[in-house]
């Protein structure tokens, strides 16, 4: 088997130690620049790295492990590797010849010029957002990059929060090629989720699956702030759904369309990707991933 490591901020040769021990693989590290190069991608890093290299990603068709060593790892624990432990036993899985792979799909932003689309394609693998989200990743993306593997997005939310006023928003949701207006009101945060999770394991879009081709969306309207604040933390179960509050909408569509009165910004995975008006939609079986089936456990990444 020959692999690429493929070795995020924070990470070194150091970090690839434990998955070359014992392992007949040969190795190089950095993206290869076609897919007959390797076999495999491991790529050591959170959401932001992985987001920086999908487009490579998915035109190289190659297998990837992701092995969680970010401040955000949502996309890692959508798969079960909570840890570096889970990555290595999908590697040992995967050497033994085990069938852990799955192919899943990603979500695609669409900068918009009119009612048309202009702009590049951007992939995303986890969640997207508007509004309320955006101003937390760019607080939280100011801060230490150690402050921020221990809660940036919570520590951010507050003064986010704040100081941020909700924002008329047109959403659009096509289903069966007809596009139907979903709401037109002043909205807090629209997240639209590929995965579930965003902000360090917070389960916005807790019904959203890699890969049944739709997007699960989540808005939230003008609801008081206080009353905001204290719901998120049901946010990290889930459970913000159960409360059947009418500031809460939650649908599955396959397209979906946003306009904003002034240009509002657009994160996804914690990045910065365009501004609106945007479209998203899923590209089918877009990537194909390394995940732990069940097996031995891995006690020790020495």
């Amino acid at each position: 088997m020959r692999a690429a490591a493929i070795l995020g901020w924070g990470t070194s040769s150091a970090s690839l130690k434990p998955f070359q021990k014992n392992s007949p693989a040969q190795w190089q590290v950095g993206l290869p620049a076609t897919s007959g190069e390797v076999d495999v991608v491991l790529l050591f890093g959170g959401d932001g790295t992985l987001h920086r290299h999908l487009a490579q990603l998915v035109d190289l068709q190659l297998p990837v492990l992701v092995v969680p060593s970010g401040s955000g790892n949502d996309f890692a624990r959508s798969l079960g590797l909570k840890n570096g432990r889970d990555a290595l036993r999908a590697w040992r899985q995967l050497e033994s010849g085990k069938q852990n792979l799955r192919t899943i799909d990603l979500g695609v932003i669409t900068p918009l010029g009119g009612e048309t689309a202009d702009g590049p394609h951007h992939y995303f693998a986890s969640v997207g957002g508007i509004g309320l989200d955006g101003a937390v990743a760019r607080r939280a993306n100011r801060l230490p990059r150690w402050l921020r593997a221990y809660g940036g997005y919570v520590l951010s939310l507050p003064g986010a929060l704040y100081a941020y006023a909700p924002a008329r928003m047109r959403i659009l949701a096509q289903e069966g090629g007809t596009w139907q207006e979903r709401s037109a009101a002043p909205t807090m945060l629209a997240a639209f989720g590929n995965g579930p999770a965003f902000g360090g394991g917070m389960q916005i879009a807790p019904r959203a699956q890699l890969d049944d081709g739709k997007l699960d969306v989540c808005l939230i309207t003008d609801i008081d702030k206080l009353k905001l604040f204290c719901l998120f933390p049901t946010v990290y179960f889930g459970r913000h759904l159960s409360f059947a509050l009418p500031e809460i909408q939650y649908f599955q569509t396959d397209r979906l369309r946003v306009q904003t009165e002034t240009p509002l910004d657009v994160y996804a995975d914690g990045e910065f990707v365009c501004r609106t008006p945007m479209e998203v939609s899923v590209a089918r079986g877009a990537l194909r991933v390394v995940a732990p089936v069940e097996g031995p456990r891995v006690d020790s990444l020495g």
